[in-house]
This record gives structure tokens, sequence and C-alpha cells, in this order.
């Protein structure tokens, strides 16, 4: 009994090595948690900038995101000097800077992105000085409209892909029977192994579902290995592919989105401390970890790879496992680095028909919808925040779903506007810290 309680205290330590069979499985299970939630906005990016499926651009941005998800994470988990929180926090591409990342590709092209990202990443960085005095400003009633508004704003995405995808709209094979089949494989699947499979498997059932429907297009004969044949086994990324464009809007943009991420990322760490050790983070924790996440944003930029953040489900599995030791993750780390070093890894995910992606976006951006709800669901629900809740989501979502209403505005500020998710984030903060409480 003693030996299990002085086990139970070593895997509450950070810095608790475990051995190395136990650790190899466990650092597995954090890649393939995060692992198509990581590359999915890399595809959506890319398409969205005019890359086919399957060619070499997307497979260089999906390649970006493996390889960078991995170093961002350790700065997390290693750290130096003042960057990382040293605990077990997994990074992956985020999903919150899509509804603005995809409105910037399309207006003002891959240079102005990654300018974006860059100048981004070190705002955020930045933030690490002053984040414990800016988190009054984010309560559940804020956080959980700017996720829930993530959540219905990338929804469309899911319905397209799994229809074929944008370049067939208009034509007859858009949402045809085969491309349904295979979203609905993916889904079906995924629901099955959720529910009703136990402890590894169940963490990874998207990545499982997704593999699900890659093999019924194998079958099928929709899957086209070309690309993996041409792709190579090792390449070393070089910085500003695409460039490095000062854009306003685009600026402003990731800067505002990074206020978010940061919170967000504080969250998680709280999370892991409480879930993994019973205890509240540091103040050095929680700046080191945004720190490490700025950081991970801006290298990440410079070498054509996304926003990094903080992985959400993976603070779930260091709860469920109890294993809080950073050494397990950094394991995981350098596997996604070495995924990003080979191409052909790459390749592979973009060989994928679209349809199976959108069976898997549609339930990740459906449970990113929901996770936003559940937020909501700590709100105490008076008329002051009922307010802020239909003013903030009505004007946000109002303005996406109709963009002509700000035909009159500059074009820099129409583009930020439309994208739904700024609005909603900027109004509910105002009225949140300009509004008086109500007692009742």
């Amino acid at each position: 009994m003693a030996q299990d309680a002085t086990l139970a205290q070593k895997l509450r330590d950070p810095d608790f090595v475990p051995p190395i069979g136990q650790a190899i499985p466990l650092g597995i299970q954090h890649v393939l948690a995060m692992f198509v939630s990581n590359f999915t906005p890399a595809i959506i990016v890319g398409l969205a900038a005019g890359y086919s499926f399957g060619s070499p651009d997307l497979v260089f941005l999906i390649q970006m995101s493996m390889l960078f998800a991995g170093i961002a994470t350790l700065f997390q988990t290693i750290g130096f000097g003042p960057v990382g929180g040293r605990l077990p926090i997994m990074q992956g591409t985020s999903f919150a800077f899509i509804p603005i990342m995809i409105p910037i590709v399309k207006t003002a092209g891959m240079g102005a992105l990654f300018g974006g990202i860059v100048i981004g990443g070190i705002f955020h960085f930045f933030l690490g000085t002053v984040i414990g005095r800016i988190r009054h400003w984010f309560p559940p009633l804020v956080t959980g409209l700017v996720v829930l508004t993530i959540g219905l704003s990338l929804i469309p995405v899911g319905i397209e892909y799994a229809a074929g995808g944008v370049p067939m709209k208009g034509k007859p094979e858009f949402g045809g029977a085969g491309h349904w089949t295979l979203a609905l494989v993916v889904v079906v699947v995924t629901l099955l192994i959720k529910f009703f499979v136990k402890g590894f498997m169940s963490s990874a059932a998207v990545l499982l579902g997704i593999l699900a429907g890659y093999l019924v297009g194998i079958a099928m004969g929709v899957v086209n290995f070309g690309g993996v044949a041409r792709a190579g086994w090792f390449e070393i990324p070089t910085p500003f592919k695409y460039g490095f464009e000062f854009n306003l809007a685009a600026v402003i943009g990731m800067c505002a989105m990074a206020v978010v991420s940061a919170i967000e990322t504080v969250g998680d760490v709280s999370g892991i401390t409480k879930g993994g050790a019973g205890r509240e983070a540091t103040e050095k924790e929680l700046t080191g970890a945004t720190f490490a996440d700025g950081l991970g944003t801006a290298v990440a930029g410079v070498f054509g790879g996304l926003p990094n953040t903080s992985f959400s489900q993976n603070v779930g599995l260091v709860a469920i496992t109890g294993v809080m030791s950073r050494f397990v993750v950094t394991l995981g780390a350098v596997f996604l680095i070495l995924c990003g070093l080979v191409p052909k890894v790459g390749a592979l995910v973009a060989s994928m028909p679209i349809a199976v992606l959108g069976g898997g976006v549609i339930v990740m951006f459906g449970m990113v919808a929901a996770a936003g709800l559940s937020m909501l669901g700590e709100v105490k629900w008076n008329q002051r925040n009922m307010l802020i809740f239909a003013v903030s989501l009505s004007i946000g979502l109002g303005l996406k779903a109709v963009p002509e209403a700000l035909q009159h505005l500059p074009v820099d500020l129409k583009n930020l506007l439309v994208t739904g998710l700024l609005p909603v984030a900027l109004i509910a903060i105002l009225m949140h810290l300009l509004l008086p409480q109500i007692d009742e």
C-alpha cells in the first residue's frame, strides 16, 4: 500500500520520469488524441488559399502543422529561461484562428497571413507579462461565447467538405451519395468507438473514424496515392516560403485572437494542475506557458506553420490517466517532429478524400460549439448576462451572414468584422467591462 501511495505521488510530479515502457504508450496516446485536430486547420486554410487536395503546398502546410506542434510542445515541456510552463502541455494548431485566417488568405494572400502570424505571435509572447492582470476580462460568459461562435462559424465548412468540397459546388457531383457515404462512415465509426470502446482507443475516436473512412475510400477507388509516391522521405523547412507581408487587417486579427488564445492556455494550465496534481497553477507556470504559446506561434509563422495553442483534449487525458509527467508529453512531441520532417506522412494525410475529412470536421467543430455551451453552463443567467449574450452573438453572426451590410466600410475593417468571431469577442468583452452588475 505504501508503494502504491508513493507511485501515485510520483505520477503527480511533472518532473517524474516513468519507465520507458510506460512512457512511450502514454506519449503516443497524447499524439493520437490531438493528431487530426492538429492538421485540420492547415487543410482548411490551404484549400481557402486555392491549393488543391493532395497538392505539394497542402502537403507542406500539413507537415509544418506537425513539426511546429512538436517544437512548440518542447517549448512548454522542457522550456528555457522564463519560457515554458514545464508541465505536460501538448501544443497544436489552433481552431480559434480559422475564422480569421480564411478571409485573410482569400483577400490578402499567404504572405499577409504569415506576416500576421509572426507579429501576432510576438504580441502573444508579451501578453505573458500581463496575462494575470487581464484574466477578469474573460469570465465564462465571454469565453463560452467566443468558443461557441468558433464552432458555429466552422460547422458549414464540415458540411461543404462532406458534400465534396468547395470546388465541386455548382456541379452535379456536389452532395453525391459517394461523398456522404464516406462522411457518414467517419461519423458513425467515431460515435461507436467513443461510446462502446474504453481507454486508449476511445481518446483517438475521431482519428480511428477518419482511418475507417479512408479505408472505405480506398475500397471505393477514390484515393490517389500518386502524391505519396512523389513526396520525399526527409525535408528541412525553409523560412518565409510564402513571403512576409505587413497587412493591417491580418495583424489586428491575429493580435486580437492571441488574447483569446492566451486566456485559453491559462485555462488549460489551470486544468492540468487541478486535474493532475490537485493544486492551483502558479503565476510562474501561467506566465511561462503564455510565453511558450506566443514563441511557438511566431517561430511557426516564419517557417509556414499556423498559430499554436495548448490542446484542451490533452488536458482531459492528464486528468483521466493521473500522469503529470512532462517527459511523457515530450516523447509525443518528438514523434510529431519526426512526422513533420517526413513529407510522405503529410502526403498520406493529404491523399484522403475531402469527404472523409468532412465527416471528422463535422464531429470536431460540433464539439467545439458544445464546449462553448458547457462553459456557458457556469453563467448566472440574469438580464445583464442574457443581453450581453444576445447582442454580441446577434451582431457577430448577423454580420457574417450578411457581409453586404458593411459594403461602405474600408475593406480591411470589413474583412475583420465579417469574420463573426471578432465582433462577438469585442462586443462581449466591452459590455462585460462597462455594464454594471445586477444584484438579484
